[in-house]
């Protein structure tokens, strides 16, 4: 009977096996709800999809979701493709998950609002860390594919409205899996040249599929970091990146964005002509206002009578002198009398008498110190005799010296009562000069009042 009992390893693999060579578990077609959603660390996604009555664990490993456009999330209902197999570890079967997607509305779009969502809650799209676009510009790079209709239409604007600007195209791809790196490493490319004061980064129309790469995280973060301001110029006026939000301005199309780079010449042109005839138009006003100043100071009084005025000066300054000369006599005498002020305290307080009061009055507390401390001593030292005489009757030696033993046992306690030792037993007598060993022959109790 024993040979017929099964181990659990070999009842889940043979279940196992059964499992992995039916066609109709092979490939499985689900539509579920997400829960219990974990992204491992190595790639992995382990998650249950359920309905209103039942649930089933599901894995789908990092090969598999790599190639995914959107973030799963707890809640979100999806269809799936994958096959039914059972996890030996654990005896239970579970969903191996190949491919995903929304289900109602497209994984790119899904993706494209959760990476929206995700960089603007982290303030890539905030405009107060958006760079100004240069008015002048000397350099401009231009990323996008060097053979696209978006470079021509860029180029033929921007030297039309203004040709002493240099063009550089920095070659990228604009569409395909290898795009979205390739944008990225051009606008590294220019930041690290350094020669260019302006970028525009775009391409021309299509789908949301081909415009794609421009909704990648790893370009948003290049144009983000950029030290360069940067015009996005994706698609038609409809057409609505991630890199639009983040860029420091967004053009509608390619050609908008040539003509928000750069001025006109001709507007230039117009607008110097406007300044210069202002300018001259200032120049005469001020021209005219001078003349004017120049002839009411011609017409005054200092230029006709030179002479009568220099007159009338000399006369003013001899008064001055006058005043200063009073100023400084009376100034001279308020200082004298002042000295002499501090001159007749000085005298009635001069500091030789104030050291000889000094020399009295510390002379007098010296001595009055001298007779407490000498009182002081005397009270102190015969409240020390008083002290030792009352020690002295105190102290047990010269009791002992009267006649008087202490009586301790065997073990050095001091004998208080006859209770405390019994006849026979060893004591001794403490005198003042020695010590006595003796025994207990009798005891005999007295009444305190005998």
């Amino acid at each position: 009977m024993k040979d017929n009992y099964l181990t659990v390893t070999a009842l889940t693999r043979y279940i196992k096996r059964k499992m992995d060579v039916d066609p109709h578990l092979r490939q499985v077609w689900l539509r579920g709800e997400i829960s219990n959603f974990k992204h491992h660390s190595r790639g992995h996604m382990y998650l249950t999809i359920k309905d209103d009555r039942s649930r089933i664990q599901a894995v789908m490993f990092a090969g598999n979701n790599r190639s995914l456009k959107f973030q799963p999330e707890n809640g979100m209902n999806v269809l799936i493709k994958g096959e039914i197999s059972v996890f030996e570890a654990y005896g239970q079967y579970q969903l191996y998950i190949q491919q995903m997607e929304p289900d109602g509305i497209g994984a790119l779009y899904v993706a494209f609002e959760q990476l929206k969502e995700k960089l603007e809650k982290q303030g890539y799209f905030d405009h107060y860390v958006k760079k100004n676009i240069p008015p002048l510009p000397k350099n401009i790079g231009i990323i996008t594919s060097p053979t696209g209709a978006a470079v021509r239409d860029i180029i033929t604007t921007i030297k039309r409205r203004y040709p002493i600007v240099e063009l550089t195209v920095i070659p990228a791809l604009v569409q395909g899996e290898a795009a979205a790196r390739s944008i990225k490493q051009a606008i590294e490319i220019a930041n690290q040249k350094g020669d260019f004061d302006l970028l525009i980064v775009g391409r021309g129309g299509g789908s949301i599929e081909e415009l794609w790469s421009f909704n990648e995280e790893i370009v948003a973060k290049a144009i983000f970091h950029s030290n360069i301001p940067i015009i996005s110029a994706v698609g038609h006026e409809t057409d609505t990146t991630i890199s639009d939000f983040v860029a420091d301005l967004r053009a509608p199309t390619p050609t908008a964005a040539a003509e928000i780079a750069v001025p006109s010449s001709q507007d230039l042109k117009d607008k110097i002509v406007t300044l210069k005839r202002m300018a001259t138009k200032d120049m005469q006003e001020k021209w005219k206002q001078q003349q004017k100043h120049l002839f009411r100071l011609k017409q005054s009084y200092a230029f006709r009578y030179p002479y009568q005025l220099l007159k009338q000066k000399e006369q003013e300054l001899d008064g001055k002198i006058e005043q200063l000369q009073k100023a400084m006599l009376h100034t001279m005498e308020a200082s004298n009398k002042s000295y002499e002020h501090l001159w007749a305290r000085f005298t009635v307080q001069h500091p030789g008498k104030q050291v000889e009061r000094g020399k009295q009055q510390l002379q007098q507390l010296v001595k009055q110190q001298y007779m407490v401390m000498k009182q002081l001593h005397t009270d102190k030292v015969k409240k020390l005799h008083n002290e030792m005489d009352k020690l002295s009757l105190l102290n047990p030696l010269a009791i002992m010296k009267r006649g008087f033993s202490i009586p301790y046992t065997s073990t050095g306690q001091i004998i208080k009562s006859v209770h405390a030792v019994e006849r026979e037993d060893a004591i001794s007598l403490r005198l003042a000069d020695g010590l006595l060993k003796c025994k207990v022959i009798e005891t005999k109790e007295e009444s305190q009042n005998d």
